[in-house]
């Protein structure tokens, strides 16, 4: 059975002079548990409408959206945000991190919702993923001492800290330099992978969209399969001279090289 499946979905955006800007125009797609899915478009194809759409922060014109076999158009407001907290991790571009607070704070900021055990524990956890993704000792340093790539790399971490079924990333590495983006995508793909979740990345590259198992280009509201597996690695080897990963593991950093 899926865990997100869109059947007919439509989003269209009223404009002032009372027409319709068509953004989605009839989209269907499927997500099972575990699987890695990418979305390839555009600047402005509508990919992050999609995105909002899928995390529950944006409802559909018309079609069906079904999450875990419950339709999302019967959901009231309260729970549809109590899903966004259980269900999705998002993972930006832009990283949205809070400036004054400590890494290990803003990893822990989803937790402040949480009840019992998982509110209690909440430093701890925080700690032991940014353990996972290799900041374990930055924890305490604020964003504006971190790097771009750690601080995405914080963003993971807060995306995973409530261990997700779902992690929604909108062009994760979009903000970053090509070998720092592509060790912080390999990461969050192990890591996802690790734990069983889905990953569903949108993106404009095709480097990003060739660690997908499934992989479609988004374009004139629709969906199309993105089956060219051959040019999607061509794309990622031209784009980082060696491919996503060479060093032998996933999101390590080369010998003699600064963290990202």
């Amino acid at each position: 059975m899926s865990l997100l499946s869109l059947t007919g979905v439509r989003r269209e955006v009223p404009l002032p002079d009372g027409s319709v800007l068509p953004v989605l125009t009839g989209v269907d797609l499927d997500v099972a548990p575990g699987e890695h899915v990418a979305v390839v478009g555009r600047s402005g194809s509508g990919k992050s409408t999609l995105l909002n759409i899928l995390g529950l922060l944006d409802t559909p014109t018309a079609g069906a959206y079904l999450l875990d076999g419950e339709p999302t158009d019967r959901l009231r407001a309260r729970r549809r945000a109590r899903l966004r907290g259980e269900v999705f991790g998002f993972v930006f571009q832009q990283f949205n991190l809070l400036p004054r607070r400590t890494a290990a704070e803003n990893v822990a900021a989803p937790l402040l919702y949480a009840r019992g055990r998982a509110f209690l524990t909440r430093g701890r956890a925080a700690r032991e993923v940014l353990d996972r993704v290799g900041l374990g000792a930055r924890a305490d340093q604020v964003p504006e001492r971190l790097s771009g790539g750690e601080q995405q790399r914080v963003a993971i971490a807060r995306a995973l800290v409530r261990r997700p079924r779902v992690v929604l990333a909108d062009e994760p590495t979009g903000a970053l330099d090509v070998e720092t983006g592509a060790r912080v995508m390999a990461l969050l793909t192990e890591i996802t992978a690790e734990t069983g979740a889905a990953l569903v990345t949108i993106t404009h590259d095709l480097s990003v969209a060739a660690l997908a198992g499934r992989r479609y280009r988004l374009e004139a509201g629709l969906l199309a399969p993105l089956d060219a597996p051959a040019d999607l690695h061509a794309a990622t080897a031209a784009r980082t001279g060696t491919g996503l990963v060479g060093t032998g593991q996933v999101g390590a950093v080369p010998p003699g090289e600064a963290p990202a």
